[in-house]
């Protein structure tokens, strides 16, 4: 149930994303659901590998660089699925900001259900 929710959060953010930022573009709705699946898949397994591997950078930059690594994650899905466009990589890290400002949202109306 956890992960049904954090998938829907995810694509509410991307779908806002796509909304917002020119440089984001989402053919329909079963691209949106299947790029949103697939972002939690790489947040699951590839993300973990590059914030260990980033480790000195991001204490360099007091944490700023793991804008770039959610940014560099939202670009692998653009790049694994044909219907979801990201233009250049400044549109992925702001992509990578709308969603995860809708996920800190919703954990604040959920009451932390999302987060669990």
């Amino acid at each position: 149930m956890r992960f049904l929710i954090r998938t829907v959060i995810a694509a509410l953010g991307l779908w806002l994303a796509a909304e917002l930022i020119d440089g984001v573009h989402l053919s329909d709705d079963k691209t949106l659901v299947v790029a949103a699946l697939l972002l939690g898949l790489a947040n699951a397994l590839v993300r973990p590998v590059l914030v260990v591997l980033t480790l000195p950078i991001t204490v360099l930059t007091l944490g700023l660089f793991l804008l770039v690594v959610n940014g560099a994650m939202v670009w692998l899905v653009s790049r694994l699925l044909d219907g979801f466009v990201v233009d250049t990589f400044g549109a992925a890290v702001l992509a990578a900001l709308v969603v995860a400002a809708t996920g800190w949202v919703a954990s604040l109306v959920f009451g932390g259900a999302a987060r669990r």
